[in-house]
């Protein structure tokens, strides 16, 4: 079985929070299609950016305990959300500051979330126990599933 992500993920993500303006609970639905989908992921869900603090702290997620709050800057979510670029890593050992949450991750893709407005929502993490897990593929495919997912809290 192959590991690419599938780009129908975004459609079902769609259908899923269709009418739906609850951002928690479209977020909870988001975590959990993509745990359940995606092949070889031990973790998938988001971290909410607190302007108040210019931190993350976690929001809704699928997998083991995770760290609470992450510094802008800091780890592969807080470089994403203070780049606002993806971060694709294939391995988060040898990525500078990596903050090991769950000592078997391996890999990991962070894709940042902003409103349309400029305003940042936070970051979507997922990671996974194999090195080399995500792909450029991924990493689109992931990208358009966080502007669908956007969309809808847009319309919120």
């Amino acid at each position: 079985m192959s590991d690419r992500i599938n780009p129908l993920i975004t459609e079902q993500l769609d259908a899923l929070l269709y009418e739906e303006t609850n951002l928690v609970a479209n977020l909870a639905n988001a975590s959990a299609l993509l745990k359940q989908t995606l092949t070889d992921v031990n973790w998938a869900g988001f971290y909410m950016y607190q302007p108040e603090t210019d931190d993350l702290i976690l929001g809704p997620f699928q997998g083991n305990v995770a760290c609470v709050h992450i510094e802008n800057g800091h780890g592969v979510c807080g470089t994403g959300l203070a780049t606002q670029e993806t971060q694709l890593v294939a391995d988060v050992h040898e990525f500078a500051g990596h903050i090991a949450c769950d000592s078997a991750s391996n890999a990991e893709i962070v894709v940042p979330l902003t409103l349309s407005d400029g305003t940042k929502l936070g970051v979507m993490d997922i990671d996974s126990p194999t090195k080399g897990r995500f792909t450029p593929e991924d990493q689109e495919v992931l990208e358009e599933f966080a502007r669908v997912l956007l969309k809808h809290i847009d319309k919120a």
